[in-house]
């Protein structure tokens, strides 16, 4: 080989070598970084080798045939205002209850198709409280309709029952000076099955899920796992409410929504002065003990929840999540002005937007709309922050009008809403 190429080719080896070792130095001080960086960056493995990627937003239509199962003290106001703001923005018919079952489908009576106002039937949406009957909802509903119920940890939710309930259910009545240790202590003394109300003071999801709230998980837990067979055989998806906004990720997949349609304001929240203290654990154990069947649902819902995150991508769903709060708090700010904050019904100057108050010293708070407009957005803002009692009766003379049932020689009553009528207040006992 001639001198000159056998030149060139060494000089070309050593040219490869180095740009080898630069390349591999290169990598090295990307991964130190990562590494001493590790908690600022969030670094993952996964960083290097990502799993499949997210669903890149709607391939069908939207969903409108939903069934919500509203339990109490679980955020199902929440979810409620989500779908009836939906119904209403996309001309859904929503059922709604006959006037003689107030804002509630009779409960707490075994629901009913004829508990539905025939102005609202047939319906391809409900939201309203009911005790689960499947056989009658599949009566009313479509064939297509998808069922959604959501469930709270059993202690907490237990807190907010005894809070809210506390001078209308029985049991509650009865307790000396309202404590909640007291009835936890021995709730068999104040508590009795046959009385109106009582299944606000056990095992509450079982009941409002239309199981035997009165069935011992510990003694009978055939009777536990069947409960939880027919339920997960009814319902597409059981939201927790402690993990809200991921739950509405599922939700929004589940119903091919957009991000937008399940954006919300939190309602129906107690003030800060009506909540008690976090209850001790031995407390909640107490609460969970005697709600037996609500914690064996909580337990078994929670983790099939999380393996349904697992499966959609748990990544995906929490990003999602994060979009979602960032554009909340983006609709808070344009609706109820830069610093939004949760007020007393006192306060609110707007009656449409006034939470009901329960007897006794809960203090039920709620959004007010700022002196100024927020613009062409301001139906939507109003509609967001509005109470149940209020939009309830508000989207039945609205579905009235459109079904034609007006009494003809007299148009329709303007607003406000028909105030609710106060539960009976029961008399202490001694």
């Amino acid at each position: 080989m001639p001198p000159v190429l056998a030149r060139l080719q060494q000089v070309a080896k050593m040219v490869m070598t180095r740009k080898k070792v630069v390349v591999l130095l290169l990598l090295g001080g990307t991964l130190s970084l990562l590494l001493h960086q590790g908690s600022q960056l969030s670094w993952s493995p996964r960083l290097l080798f990502p799993g499949p990627p997210c669903p890149a937003g709607r391939t069908r239509p939207k969903h409108t045939a939903v069934a919500f199962v509203k339990t109490h003290k679980t955020a199902g106001t929440t979810v409620q205002n989500i779908l009836f703001r939906f119904a209403e923005r996309h001309n859904v018919t929503l059922a709604l209850p006959r006037p003689s079952c107030e804002h509630q489908f009779c409960y707490p009576r075994d629901f009913s198709a004829r508990f539905v106002h025939p102005a609202t039937r047939p319906p391809r949406m409900l939201a309203s409280h009911l005790r689960f009957n499947r056989a009658e909802l599949r009566r009313l509903l479509p064939n297509d309709t998808v069922y959604v119920t959501i469930l709270r940890e059993p202690a907490a939710m237990f807190e907010s029952l005894f809070s809210y309930y506390n001078r209308y259910c029985p049991a509650f009545v009865r307790v000396p000076n309202g404590s909640l240790e007291a009835f936890l202590r021995a709730p068999r003394a104040y508590y009795r099955p046959d009385e109106r109300y009582a299944m606000y003071a056990h095992n509450t999801l079982a009941y409002d899920l239309g199981g035997d709230n009165e069935r011992s998980a510990r003694d009978e837990p055939d009777y536990l796992a069947g409960l939880i067979r027919d339920l997960e055989a009814a319902f597409s998806l059981v939201m927790i409410a402690e993990y809200f906004d991921e739950s509405l990720v599922l939700l929004r997949r589940l119903l091919a929504w957009d991000l937008e349609d399940v954006l919300y304001v939190k309602l129906n929240v107690r003030s800060a002065a009506s909540r008690l203290a976090p209850l001790p654990e031995g407390l909640a154990r107490a609460a969970r003990r005697w709600n037996g069947l609500d914690a064996g649902l909580y337990e078994h819902f929670n983790a099939s929840f999380w393996r349904r995150v697992a499966r959609a991508g748990r990544e995906c769903v929490q990003r999602e999540a994060r979009e979602l709060r960032e554009a909340r708090e983006r609709l808070l700010r344009r609706c109820f002005g830069p610093r939004p904050r949760l007020r007393p019904a006192a306060e609110i100057r707007n009656k449409q937007l006034q939470p009901w108050q329960p007897l006794g010293n809960v203090g039920i708070v709620g959004y007010d709309l700022p002196s100024r407009p927020p613009g062409p957005g301001g139906d939507e803002c109003l509609k967001l922050a509005m109470p149940e009692v209020q939009y309830s009766s508000y989207l039945l003379r609205k579905q009235k009008r459109r079904a034609g049932v007006w009494d003809r020689e007299q148009p329709p009553p303007p607003p406000p809403p028909r105030p609710i009528r106060a539960l009976p207040r029961l008399a202490r006992r001694g």
